[in-house]
């Protein structure tokens, strides 16, 4: 098969950070022996490692965030290869090597819940192959057919002599065969490892301290270098006067990044931040710096009614039919912009020479990093490589943004030979970030004279991601991305059926730089849908269940899901004293969530009790980690909903720190109920769709608790006193 890889610097670099490297790649192994003969002689293929003490090694190209990738990936793998889960360890394998290799391992992308999801069937594949390339290994020796021989727990027997061996002492055999193609893989109803809640691979590491995250490295020779960027996002950074701070303890030297930050390179991290502190700086902040959030608002406000707008989903006639309506309700939300939070700040280590970079970090996209490091150090991707380590957190800053990279590089450039490691500082953190998007929504629905709806109309305002990310993937000039939960069909579809429908986007694209923030926009499109939902099924006086199981009549899984959550909270029977019940549900990266939720309210104080959520994502390969995710998730969605607000003065963002961009505590956190209910036959997302869920279900609790609808977040500027 041939291979068909750009491999120039600009084609990779282009490709890399805009596109996720759709580009044409290999079977997810290679050519048989000749990987053996390449440098390559301790593999069975590119995903299997097996070594003679029996330890198998996984090579995973997705990155483990905490998500639990890691694991549910090898556990595919270690399915179709037969080996025991005891002896299983995992690797990441670099972007370089992917590269060299004809990208056998496909994408390292990790976001939009795709690490399982996009790569199931390539990965399992890998370790069927592998499987059946070691039983013929073991077949040859023996003189038998290999169809005669089957596996088991790193075991190969031999039907008709009982003979037996183990993976670690034909490996090399195994290594240097053709590499079959088009394995069977296995009925998903006849997994014996993928589907069990085994224990996660990254776990003790964590526990007992050794993980070695980016902010931790430490590299022979090493120097440290903080940085700090214009406020005002768009400015440009004027002087500075080196003199001042050049002979600080450890200091080696002040330099410009780019045109609009300074960074000080120094002995150790704290010598250059304290510098830095010190260090004399002018910048020139550009016209940006007059904006504020209140003429942000008004920007996208303006876009509610404006003439203008991206249709994303459409049927029959809805502005006609609200018109004529015999009732119609109406309401506007708002969703403000949240900073991703990832508990390690971003960071970098970076070691340039004139023929040679590497990079050390924490990517969600090692080809992406690759691509930034190369563009940077002025090389071809093929001199360059990154080492992926795992993430301290990402939610999406971590992803299509590699500015962190690029600066390492660019640092680095000013002592070839000699690592620089460049850790941003917790506010240069929160106050340069990519936001989670701020737009606002109104909807309306047509009520027919028997509390029936006619026709359901949205219109969003307010920023794209696609147009300050990737343009080049906009439609037309609209961003598909945008309708996330509002789709006509595909992994973000509407899950109710209207006879009458519109919905359309405004673009209104501030100055402050959006990005991919986990549950994108599913998060505040479910709050803008369900807690309207529940809005016109208490106009109509109907119980909020039953109201939208009737617009559910097309959405079977969607119903299912919510049923579920439902039922198992006691919907329609009596609560606990004092307690309330609110739901939500949608389709979010092709998985069907619902959640309900317990709240009371006391003296204006909120207190979330319970929260149940309910989820269909077609197989579910580990249901521990999907648990462990639904419970993470909501730890997310509930901080935003409570807290979540990044807010605007003289064109720079105010939070700079958890001191002032709070998030949820221990003793707020809700007890978390997960119903995993995998119907079969498609393969969803778990990170993110639940986030969609828990701040709609608690808001229609606090509604029925107190009579009062949040229709602008966060909920901390709401007083919580009953109507």
């Amino acid at each position: 098969m041939t291979t068909t890889f750009d491999v120039s610097r600009r084609g990779f670099v282009v490709g890399a950070a805009t596109a996720g490297l759709a580009l044409g790649f290999r079977l997810p192994f290679d050519d048989g022996a000749a990987h053996a003969q390449a440098g390559y002689p301790d593999e069975i293929n590119a995903w299997v490692v097996v070594q003679p003490d029996e330890k198998v090694i996984i090579r995973i190209a997705r990155s483990e965030m905490g998500q639990g990738t890691l694991t549910g990936l090898a556990q595919l793998v270690a399915e179709e290869l037969e080996c025991d889960w005891a002896d299983v360890t995992t690797e990441y394998p670099t972007p370089a090597t992917n590269l060299q290799r004809g990208r056998v391992w496909q994408s390292f992308s990790t976001g939009g819940s795709r690490g399982i999801r996009e790569s199931h069937d390539y990965v399992r594949q890998g370790g069927a192959a592998a499987r059946e390339m070691l039983i013929a290994a073991a077949a040859k020796d023996w003189g038998v057919a290999p169809g005669d021989c089957r596996a088991e727990k790193g075991v190969i027997t031999h039907a008709g002599s009982g003979r037996s061996t183990t993976y670690g002492k034909v490996a090399k055999a195994a290594a240097l065969l053709e590499v079959p193609a088009n394995v069977p893989l296995k009925d998903p109803k006849d997994w014996k490892l993928a589907g069990k809640p085994v224990k996660r691979l990254d776990t003790a590491a964590k526990v007992v301290g050794r993980q070695v995250y980016g902010a931790d490295l430490r590299l022979p020779g090493m120097l440290n270098a903080a940085i700090r960027q214009c406020p005002v996002f768009g400015g440009k950074l004027a002087s500075f006067d080196a003199a001042a701070v050049q002979s600080m303890p450890g200091v080696r030297k002040v330099v410009t990044v780019d045109d609009n930050a300074v960074a000080v390179i120094a002995e150790r991290w704290w010598q250059a931040k304290t510098a830095l502190d010190e260090l004399p700086v002018k910048w020139d902040e550009g016209a940006n710096a007059q904006v504020s959030s209140a003429s942000i608002a008004a920007f996208v406000e303006e876009g509610l009614t404006a003439d203008q707008a991206f249709v994303g989903n459409q049927n029959g006639d809805a502005e006609a039919v609200i018109a004529k309506a015999v009732r119609k309700v109406e309401a506007v939300y708002a969703y403000p912009y949240q900073n991703h939070a990832t508990m390690e700040p971003m960071n970098a280590t970076a070691k340039w020479t004139e023929d040679r970079c590497e990079v050390w970090c924490p990517t969600q996209n090692g080809e992406a990093a690759l691509a930034a490091a190369a563009a940077a150090a002025g090389l071809q991707p093929q001199q360059c490589d990154v080492h992926k380590l795992h993430l301290g957190g990402g939610f999406g800053r971590r992803g299509a943004f590699h500015d962190y990279v690029r600066q390492a590089v660019l640092i680095a450039r000013h002592f070839p030979g000699t690592p620089v490691k460049l850790l941003w500082t917790r506010e240069e953190d929160m106050t340069h970030g990519a936001y989670h998007p701020i737009t606002q929504c109104k909807l309306t629905a047509a009520l027919d004279e028997n509390g029936d709806v006619t026709a359901f109309r949205v219109r969003i305002a307010g920023q794209s991601i696609l147009a300050g990310v990737m343009p080049q993937r906009l439609n037309g000039g609209a961003d598909p991305v945008t309708f996330q939960c509002y789709a006509p069909k595909g992994d973000h579809a509407i899950s109710y059926s209207f006879p009458n429908l519109l919905v359309d986007h405004a673009m209104r694209n501030p100055h402050v730089p959006p990005g991919f923030w986990r549950g994108v926009n599913a998060n505040q499109n479910t709050v803008y849908t369900e807690c309207f939902i529940d809005e016109v099924a208490h106009a109509a006086g109907k119980d909020p269940l039953a109201f939208r199981l009737k617009l559910m009549a097309n959405h079977p899984k969607n119903a299912a899901v919510l049923k579920a959550a439902a039922e198992r909270a006691g919907w329609g029977g009596p609560a606990p004293a004092g307690v309330f019940r609110g739901l939500a549900q949608c389709t979010a990266f092709g998985s069907h969530i619902a959640a309900c939720a317990e709240v009371s309210v006391t003296g204006g104080k909120l207190k979330i009790h319970r929260i149940v959520a309910a989820t269909d994502c077609g197989h579910a390969v580990n249901p521990q980690q999907i648990e462990a995710q639904v419970e993470g998730s909501f730890v997310y969605g509930l901080s935003a909903m409570l807290y979540g607000e990044c807010t605007v003065k003289d064109g720079r963002v105010e939070q700079q720190n958890f001191d002032t961009y709070q998030v949820m505590r221990i003793d707020e956190m809700p007890e978390v109920e997960t119903i995993v209910m995998p119907s079969g036959g498609f393969w969803g997302g778990v990170g993110e769709p639940t986030i969609a869920v828990a701040a709609p279900a608690v808001l229609n609790a606090i509604f029925a608790a107190t009579g009062k609808r949040i229709r602008r977040l966060p909920l901390m500027h709401h007083d919580l006193g009953t109507a």
